[in-house]
């Protein structure tokens, strides 16, 4: 059985353990080492996580027979009329169950109860996902180059209409 719920406190550790492992399997072939390892200690460490909550990201986790298989961190942006998400990850080996596409189903779903228009995302210029994006509707509607610490994000804004 497959769920979605909530992230609670006590699913930090699990959640840091399935971000670092999909973070890495995701831009293996993309990043170099050291930007990989420099973003995992921004995001997938403890602090990252609370940070990002803080800041208005709200987290909910896809689970598979109770267990953690993968996350999506969601931000309203009220002003815009849409709903970010922040992150989507799933462990390698759940890719191709369709659990990608529930996540973004469920995303949806929030942004209709918040009465918002849009879904809005970056991907990695590079990441195999910007495909996936494509096939649920979502358009390309910028390239940007994002500096980062020393490294560059060259990601693609994607957006989806909800209308």
């Amino acid at each position: 059985m497959v769920a979605i719920k909530l992230f609670e406190n006590r699913d930090l550790s699990t959640l840091l353990s399935v971000g670092k492992a999909s973070f890495s399997a995701a831009y293996a072939q993309v990043l170099s080492a050291d930007q990989i390892d420099f973003m995992l200690q921004k995001s997938y460490t403890e602090t990252g996580i609370l940070k990002a909550i803080a800041g208005g990201q709200v987290f909910y986790l896809l689970l598979e027979q109770g267990n953690i298989k993968g996350f999506m961190a969601v931000q309203e942006q009220a002003q815009k009329d849409l709903l970010r998400i922040e992150k989507l990850y799933l462990l390698p080996e759940t890719q191709g169950k369709g659990y990608g596409r529930l996540l973004i189903e469920y995303a949806i779903e929030l942004a209709q109860s918040l009465g918002l228009d849009k879904l809005e995302l970056n991907v990695n210029r590079k990441n195999k996902a910007y495909f996936f994006y494509l096939k649920l509707g979502f358009e390309k509607i910028a390239s940007v180059d994002i500096p980062y610490y020393g490294f560059i994000l060259d990601d693609y804004i994607m957006q989806r209409s909800l209308r």
